[in-house]
């Protein structure tokens, strides 16, 4: 026979034991705020199963408004400069707050976005930390904002949120109203005899430019797979 319990009524609950840490942690997250997110994927045609796993378990803020939208089969700076123009010209989604741009060959945590929302702060843009491919791979944490002039050398993560000069966008959140203060063409691939910019530091050349500042959270890693041979980097 189970023995006989008291039944207390009133409890004030975990959170309201620990008010002080249950402040500290809503001011960090920030979950009364708009964080809406549209996750862009520009693709080949055929996205890895190691990043279809990832996008699958990647965590979007509590009851936020969240969308994934593919762009297949163009080139990546045009992908990326059709798919933002029509967000911006969208009468729902040019309301939304943030772009994620995810790239394919990108392997992220489950909060990875959580991290970053939390930590964008005064940026217009802040990435995840990831290296190019191969042994002598470098951070793609590009240029020193204290130097002059304007440049895109690679720099030593430092831990924690690093500013930059220059993000890319493997796994990297834009605030969608700041996109909207760079004119088009805002992403473009560029490789002429005197001149060479991937898509990604076209944009924030011409971001920086028009005074808009990037970060790198150094604490949240990415993988960069190899999808020939399945080396990650």
């Amino acid at each position: 026979m189970a023995e006989p319990q008291i039944i207390l009524g009133y409890e004030p609950g975990e959170h309201n034991k620990t008010i002080a840490e249950a402040r500290k942690r809503l001011r960090k997250i920030k979950p009364y705020e708009d964080q809406s997110t549209i996750i862009l994927v520009p693709t080949r045609g055929v996205v890895p199963a190691r990043t279809v796993e990832c996008l699958c378990n990647l965590a979007t803020p509590m009851n936020q408004k969240a969308m994934r939208m593919f762009v297949s089969g163009a080139e990546v700076g045009d992908a990326y400069e059709q798919a933002i123009s029509m967000i911006l010209d969208h009468p729902d989604l040019s309301t939304w707050k943030y772009v994620l741009t995810v790239e394919e060959d990108n392997l992220f945590a489950p909060d990875a976005l959580l991290k970053l929302v939390e930590t964008i702060g005064d940026y217009s843009a802040i990435g995840a930390l990831y290296w190019t491919k191969g042994e002598h791979g470098m951070p793609m944490i590009y240029g020193d904002p204290t130097v002059q002039p304007l440049n895109f050398t690679p720099q030593v993560p430092a831990g924690g949120v690093q500013e930059c000069n220059g993000v890319a966008m493997g796994f990297t959140l834009f605030k969608l109203a700041d996109l909207r203060k760079v004119d088009a063409p805002r992403f473009q691939t560029v490789r002429t005899g005197s001149e060479a910019w991937t898509q990604d530091l076209f944009y924030c050349h011409k971001a920086r430019m028009a005074g808009l500042r990037f970060a790198v959270n150094t604490d949240v890693l990415c993988g960069h797979l190899d999808v020939s041979t399945g080396i990650v980097w």
